[in-house]
């Protein structure tokens, strides 16, 4: 009968080391999965700002002679551009100058930048996390290389990226720019 105690002792220390081990597992596991949730989330939000990039540069690009007006919208996001323009450029009945047109479209790129066609319970719910975005290109609107910068705020703290400043210095991706996401996109567009 002896044996038959220390058999039953033995196996519930068995049965107890067994559960040890799997709750580590369980918990890497969670870990893991958290990680996971917030790389597809960065991964998410680059290819939007991606996206997003290019769709103004093909805006500019089919308004060459607008270009000016585009580099002098400053930092764009979180609703700068205010409300509609009064002359409705996506409508194609509309008779829109080139100025009218660069500026239906900054006010409609924002839009989408900041997620507001997608509305939730809290707000906008699509568009990109604290979006802001810089234009750039040569003066007064002359062929060139321009540059559509955006920047968001990342799931978790890295290094500072110094390639451009946009957005820094906004207060929206922490006290050391710890969260800032950037990317940055260049085209040669031709002004005429």
């Amino acid at each position: 009968m002896r044996a038959t105690g220390q058999q039953r002792g033995n196996t519930m220390i068995e049965v107890l080391i067994t559960l040890v081990i799997a709750s580590v597992a369980l918990l890497s596991s969670a870990g893991l999965q958290l990680q996971s949730k917030r790389s597809n989330f960065d991964s998410a939000q680059r290819t939007t700002a991606a996206h997003l990039a290019e769709d103004l540069l093909e805006r500019m690009r089919g308004n060459p002679g607008a270009l000016l007006d585009y580099t002098l919208a400053g930092q764009l996001g979180g609703g700068v551009m205010g409300q509609a323009p009064a002359t409705d450029c996506g409508d194609p009945a509309a008779n829109c100058s080139a100025t009218e047109m660069a500026t239906y479209d900054l006010w409609n790129w924002e839009q989408v930048l900041d997620g507001a066609q997608e509305i939730g319970a809290a707000g906008n719910a699509g568009g990109l996390a604290f979006p802001t975005a810089c234009i750039t290109g040569p003066g007064f609107g002359a062929d060139g290389v321009y540059s559509v910068a955006i920047a968001w705020r990342g799931m978790t703290g890295t290094v500072n990226p110094g390639a451009d400043a946009c957005g820094a210095g906004s207060g929206s991706y922490g006290a050391n720019n710890e969260y800032r996401r950037i990317l940055v996109v260049r085209s040669y567009i031709s002004a005429t």
